[in-house]
């Protein structure tokens, strides 16, 4: 078969073995050393792959680690479209839940330490992190009704309202949060913004 298509390239078993060699070899690193450990040469050396194959598929040191943090973090969710907003917003926490209850607790907690230096300025590798897993939220509460709700509250200020939970159970070791869980947080986070005198901010 001599098609070049991206798709096609993508999936060579060969690239895929390579990416993943190179990933799990940059991960080890991150576990024995942190993040500053993940270098080309480091990486190189401990999966036996070629500096030149190892530019293939990511061109830099930065992209390198950005890369390995990601497949060791939750993945960012898609925002539902259908139904009315609540019904949106507890599918959304729903997605959420299913994906950090999945998720490799030690690895996780490793990778988002590994990214606190210099975690409030803004192009750093925190903060297009947090940029990615808040695009859902945002998508969802743009629109009239939302805003509506929310009032004056920043959606920073919501987000650990909802998702705090969620990810505490988790943490804590209680447990997982379900999707009646998730129903629950939703309507009581809605119970307290129709509530007349409750502080937004």
């Amino acid at each position: 078969m001599t098609t070049t298509s991206a798709g096609s390239h993508d999936l060579d078993p060969r690239k895929v073995r390579s990416r993943a060699r190179l990933l799990d070899a940059a991960t080890e690193l991150l576990q024995s050393g942190g993040l500053e450990a993940i270098t080309i040469d480091a990486v190189t050396r401990l999966s036996n792959v070629a500096r030149t194959t190892l530019y293939r598929h990511f061109d830099n040191v930065v992209h390198l680690r950005t890369a390995t943090l990601e497949q060791m973090l939750p993945a960012v969710v898609e925002s539902p479209t259908e139904g009315t907003l609540r019904e949106r917003l507890i599918e959304l926490l729903g997605r959420w839940a299913d994906v950090i209850n999945e998720v490799p607790l030690h690895l996780t907690t490793l990778a988002w330490l590994a990214t606190a230096e210099d975690a409030t300025r803004t192009g750093s590798l925190r903060h297009h992190l947090v940029e990615n897993y808040r695009r859902p939220f945002d998508d969802l509460f743009d629109c009239d009704e939302a805003r509506t709700i929310l009032g004056d509250r920043e959606l920073d200020s919501v987000l650990p309202q909802l998702l705090g939970p969620i990810v505490f159970t988790r943490l804590s070791g209680l447990g997982c949060a379900t999707r009646t869980d998730c129903l629950r947080i939703v309507d009581d986070f809605l119970a307290a913004c129709a509530a007349p005198g409750t502080p937004t901010r």
